[in-house]
């Protein structure tokens, strides 16, 4: 049996040298198992990165602003390594928290919980946060709601009045939030409901106030991306409601009559496994067999806590991508035949 095919491309054992994190994650890309797959998912955004005409989704799922990833994300949507950005309700309520000055804590999964509720303590694994706080946040949401007035709107619009009210009020311009107002990234938020944001919407509601966020309009925006783009890759953290929400846009998209054909690039970060048959865990090769991943796409799945992986990743891209002039799109919602997409460098 001949096995050149199989033996020309031998491992190479790390060596602990001075290096910058991109050097090591080009080192990694000759080892083996998670590490060299979390190398790959930096090459493949890299190079997702240079494509022209590309457009780049995050789904953004799991508790990542409490575990201290709200920079991250927000230096992603500054420097345009990703162009839309789709989570869950919780992240964001967190991250207007913090962006107004409040704080989550070091904390352990060890805790007294008993003891953490008589304190008014709320325990997220080993972080915590005050729950008094947070019915203050609560509440400026609803009041901001109230301001807003009887609106019906997609949440993408609700989080660009949001990303402006924080500005008004002072709020860290290393919001996610924020960050993405300044640079008109679109955030679309499917289960807003589900999150703090809900319950703060929930009490304007009973106040009187009839706001509605349609999220069938939700689901049309966030397609129309798809349909103008020229390229699409996408990026999960986590899985979740975040992940299948822009999963489904290529299907909605060939229904309607436009065969997009696939996201181009897709990579993921999660712990959760495939042979559970949940979506969270399912392999982009799954994907391919609906229609939501191309069948040339460049997959990579990292089985990895996303609180490891997106710092590296962050900072490998933030070496490599220092001398990259990105063509990223610039998204017009005020057109009367609905979104337009153009790409600048």
């Amino acid at each position: 049996m001949h096995l050149n095919v199989f033996t020309d491309n031998p491992t190479v054992p790390i060596d602990v040298k001075d290096r910058s994190v991109s050097e090591l994650m080009e080192g990694m890309l000759k080892t083996g198992f998670q590490g060299r797959k979390l190398a790959e998912s930096v090459q493949a955004w890299h190079n997702m990165l240079k494509e022209k005409n590309m457009t780049v989704l995050m789904g953004l799922s799991g508790a990542m602003v409490p575990a201290g990833m709200r920079r991250v994300i927000s230096y992603m949507i500054r420097e345009r390594m990703i162009d839309c950005l789709v989570s869950t309700g919780a992240n964001l309520f967190h991250d207007s928290h913090e962006a107004l000055g409040k704080k989550h804590y070091v904390g352990s999964h060890l805790a007294d919980d008993e003891d953490l509720f008589e304190h008014g303590v709320d325990r997220i694994y080993d972080v915590f946060a005050v729950e008094e706080e947070f019915r203050t946040a609560d509440n400026l949401i609803a009041d901001f709601a109230e301001e807003i007035g009887e609106i019906s709107c997609s949440s993408r619009e609700f989080m660009y009045l949001l990303g402006k009210e924080l500005t008004r009020r002072g709020a860290a311009e290393d919001s996610i939030v924020v960050s993405a107002y300044r640079h008109n990234i679109p955030i679309f938020v499917p289960a807003l409901s589900d999150s703090s944001i809900g319950i703060g919407l929930t009490i304007a509601r009973r106040r009187g106030l009839k706001l509605e966020i349609d999220q069938i309009k939700d689901v049309d925006e966030v397609t129309q991306i798809i349909e103008k783009s020229g390229k699409t890759g996408v990026v999960y953290v986590g899985g979740g409601v975040p992940k299948n929400f822009i999963q489904q846009t290529e299907v909605i998209a060939s229904i309607l009559g436009t065969q997009v054909g696939g996201h181009d690039y897709a990579i993921q970060y999660t712990t959760d496994a495939p042979h559970w048959g949940g979506l969270s865990g399912c392999t982009f090769d799954e994907a391919v067999s609906w229609g939501k991943i191309a069948v040339q796409a460049k997959k990579v799945q990292v089985f990895v806590d996303a609180t490891i992986a997106l710092p590296i990743v962050a900072h490998a891209l933030h070496e490599k991508c220092r001398e990259l002039k990105r063509n990223a799109p610039t998204f017009n919602w005020e057109r009367p035949e609905g979104l337009d997409i153009d790409y600048r460098e």
